[in-house]
């Protein structure tokens, strides 16, 4: 069997019960760390499971997951996810793979951002669409997101942003030299997707939204050193939410009274 396990968001002790008497049996458990991370490191996963993890990167799930699939004909091999497994579509496509050879493979659901998101008093069922923020570079600033942002605002929908993170991610001399060298780990901050933002908008003044319109900040969502932070695009520039993971919520223009009620401890 193959069991893809959602690790939840805070501690170790967010594995569901089902999830921990499976990664106690299985033969071999991996530890995927590069679409997201755990506010607690893979020594004290290993310490509270009472069993070794081996880190799976991006290079393993995405290129070589083909020969632990086809182990897991005759053994039982868990991956373990951060917030709910099938978050990313990597995921989605392990099971469609484990599929084509034969595999019978389970899913373990646990909280995600996805439904986390709620802490900050905002209705799940008024979220549109989610986008991902990348990093900008100097040659590559992408700013297709920004439409979906729009659709929704003018819907009268809140839109969660998952903010980019780098995590051994070949560098570009790497990619043209074929020389395997990976960039330091990085985590896109609240105060960096705003930045970005705000020089979308200034190129777009008609959309509605503007550098006064309300934003939500949150930070290391179901940790106990969790932060939210509502205030103005603007002034999200120099707000401090700490640590990584981070996530900006752009609120819809006209919000119900218990979200507006809500969100004012968070100003």
């Amino acid at each position: 069997m193959f069991y893809l396990i959602g690790l939840g968001l805070g501690d170790a002790k967010d594995i569901t019960v089902r999830g921990l008497e499976i990664i106690k049996q299985c033969d071999k458990v991996l530890l995927e760390g590069y679409t997201s991370i755990l506010t607690v490191g893979k020594e004290v996963l290993e310490e509270y499971y009472g069993r070794p993890l081996i880190l799976a990167d991006r290079e393993l799930c995405e290129s070589n997951i083909d020969e632990t699939l086809k182990e897991a004909r005759d053994k039982d091999i868990a991956l373990l996810v951060v917030g709910d497994p099938l978050g990313a579509t990597t995921h989605t496509d392990m099971l469609l793979r484990a599929k084509q050879f034969g595999v019978k493979s389970q899913i373990i659901h646990n909280a995600s951002i996805m439904n986390a998101v709620s802490c900050c008093g905002l209705q799940l069922y008024s979220f549109g669409e989610t986008v991902s923020i990348p990093f900008w570079t100097d040659s590559w600033k992408p700013d297709s997101f920004y439409e979906k942002i729009v659709k929704n605002f003018s819907g009268n929908l809140h839109t969660l942003c998952l903010l980019d993170i780098k995590v051994k991610e070949p560098t570009e001399e790497s990619l043209t030299k074929k020389v395997c060298q990976y960039m330091d780990p990085k985590f896109m901050t609240v105060n960096d997707a705003v930045a970005q933002l705000i020089q979308i908008i200034d190129k777009n003044p008609d959309t509605g939204i503007t550098k006064q319109s309300i934003a939500v900040g949150l930070s290391r969502v179901g940790a106990p050193d969790q932060q939210i932070k509502v205030t103005t695009l603007e002034k999200m520039l120099d707000v401090d939410l700490g640590p990584p993971l981070h996530s900006l919520v752009i609120p819809a223009p006209h919000l119900h009274p218990l979200e507006v009620d809500y969100l004012e401890q968070f100003r």
